[in-house]
C-alpha cells in the first residue's frame, strides 16, 4: 500500500497477535499496546507500550488510540490458566474477571470512538455461542451454528465475548453521534492441530470422547494464513454496512474446514474472505491414522 493504513493493536504480545505481526508490521503502521511486552515463553516483543486497558481512566491511554485508521482488539485477561476450560478457577466463579474483560472492551470502543477511529476489529469467540454447540450440536439437534443467532454460553468466557458483540452495537449504529464501523471475529482455534493433544483431553463439553475432542479441533482450525487474511479484509473491506446501514457484523474465523459446524457465511459474503486451508486437507495423516470408518466414534463431524 502506497499509504499504510495506521492499525492499533491490543494484546500485542499474545499468540494470535505474533501470527499477525509476521506480516502486519510490512502492511501496516503499527502501535502496538499490552499490559505486558513479553510474549509466554518470555521473548521481549519489539514495539510494546505496556499499558492497563482496564483502568477506567482513559486519559492515560486515550492518546494511542486518536488519529488510528483501525483498532484490532486481542487484548484478555485471563481468569483461569489452561484456557477456557481450565480447573485452576471454577466457571462459576469467573464472572469477575469477565466483567473487567467487558470494562476493557467498553474502554477500548470508548478510546476508538472519541479518537476518531473509522472501524475497530475485535477478537469475539466461537465459545459465545457454546450453548449451542455444547447442547445441541453434539447430540445432532442441531447442523450449524450461524453468525446472526441469538448469541447464548453456558460459561461466562462465551458470556462476555457476546457481551463484547452487543456492547459494540450503540457505538455502531450512530446512537452517539458517528457510527463507530465494527467487526467481530468469532475465534476458533489459531493453533497447529494437535490430534495427541486434543485426544488426550477427551473434553466432556465436546462430546465426551477422545475422537470427539478432536473431530472438535478439526472442526475449530483456523490456520495462520487464514488469521491473517481475515483480519486484514475485516479492516479494509470498504464498506461493512448491513441493510439497515450499520457497520456491524459478525463473522466466524475459522478455516473452510470439511468438520466444522460453525458457519462462514458473513465472513465470506460481507468481507470477501477466501479461506485456503482446510483442516480435513492438511491433517490428514493423523485423520487416517485416529478417525477411521470402523472406529466407535465413526466418521462425522462430532460426538458418537
Amino acid at each position: 500500500m502506497p499509504n499504510k493504513l495506521k492499525v492499533l493493536i491490543t494484546g500485542a504480545s499474545g499468540y494470535i497477535a505474533a501470527q499477525m505481526l509476521k506480516t502486519y508490521r510490512d502492511r501496516y503502521d503499527l502501535t502496538l499496546i499490552d499490559a505486558m511486552d513479553t510474549d509466554a515463553n518470555g521473548n521481549s516483543v519489539e514495539g510494546i507500550e505496556i499499558v492497563d486497558l482496564i483502568d477506567t481512566d482513559r486519559s492515560r491511554y486515550q492518546h494511542h488510540f486518536d488519529g488510528q485508521d483501525a483498532v484490532i482488539h486481542l487484548a484478555y485477561k485471563r481468569s483461569s490458566p489452561g484456557g477456557v476450560y481450565g480447573d485452576a478457577v471454577p466457571q462459576i466463579d469467573r464472572f469477575a474477571t469477565e466483567l473487567e474483560n467487558v470494562q476493557m472492551a467498553n474502554n477500548v470502543y470508548r478510546c476508538a470512538y472519541d479518537g476518531g477511529v473509522r472501524r475497530i476489529v475485535v477478537a469475539s469467540s466461537n465459545h459465545a455461542a457454546d450453548w449451542y454447540e455444547h447442547a445441541l450440536i453434539h447430540n445432532h439437534k442441531k447442523e450449524m451454528v450461524f453468525e446472526d443467532e441469538m448469541p447464548l454460553s453456558d460459561n461466562f468466557y462465551g458470556w462476555a465475548k457476546a457481551a463484547y458483540e452487543l456492547l459494540a452495537h450503540p457505538y455502531a449504529c450512530g446512537a452517539f453521534g458517528r457510527k463507530l464501523e465494527v467487526v467481530q471475529v468469532r475465534i476458533g482455534n489459531p493453533r497447529e492441530t494437535d490430534a495427541e493433544a486434543l485426544m488426550s483431553n477427551r473434553d466432556p463439553s465436546h462430546g465426551g470422547t477422545a475422537q470427539s475432542t478432536y473431530k472438535r479441533g478439526l472442526g475449530a482450525h483456523f490456520s495462520e494464513r487464514d488469521l491473517q487474511q481475515l483480519f486484514a479484509k475485516a479492516i479494509e473491506t470498504p464498506d461493512i454496512a448491513n441493510e439497515h446501514g450499520v457497520p456491524w457484523v459478525i463473522v466466524y474465523g475459522l478455516s473452510a474446514n470439511t468438520r466444522s459446524f460453525w458457519s462462514l457465511e458473513n465472513a465470506r459474503r460481507v468481507l470477501g474472505f477466501q479461506p485456503e486451508d482446510d483442516s480435513e486437507l492438511k491433517f490428514n495423516d493423523t485423520i487416517a491414522k485416529h478417525l477411521t470408518v470402523d472406529n466407535p466414534a465413526g466418521p462425522g463431524k462430532v460426538g458418537p
